[in-house]
């Protein structure tokens, strides 16, 4: 049996609030998964993160331009440290974000799977009474 099949069938047996659930847990778009980071048990770390994340982007910028401006042989390898330290640093944050994107998403396809599993028992055991 199909995935579409699958789902036609299991939307045919839903009420109407069960039908706007499970329309609910359908996979979402890049910048509402984004969004997602900012809501739940995680939202107060994934704004502390951003933050820092973008100070630590000005600051490679900033870094990186004197780096390629500087003149003497000490300021180089003083910048460029300071500049590959702070670009990798921000570049786990950014890391952070997207397995926090992708953890949701997991989640979000494992409630669809609990859903349709019950409606399909729920279906199945109607049958046999």
């Amino acid at each position: 049996m199909k995935k579409e099949d699958i789902d036609k069938l299991i939307e045919e047996s839903l009420n109407k609030e069960d039908a706007k659930f499970y329309h609910e847990l359908e996979e979402e778009g890049l910048f509402k998964q984004w969004g997602g980071l900012y809501t739940g048990k995680l939202k107060s770390w994934a704004i502390l993160t951003t933050i820092v994340q973008l100070i630590f982007t000005v600051a490679t910028f900033y870094f990186g331009y004197q780096f390629f401006t500087a003149t003497e042989t000490g300021e180089l390898f003083r910048l460029g440290g300071i500049f590959f330290i702070i670009f990798f640093a921000s570049s786990m944050m950014k890391l952070w974000h997207w397995m926090q994107m992708d953890k949701n998403s997991i989640l979000r396809e494992m409630k669809r799977m609990e859903f349709q599993i019950a409606v399909l028992s729920e279906k199945i055991s109607d049958k046999r009474d």
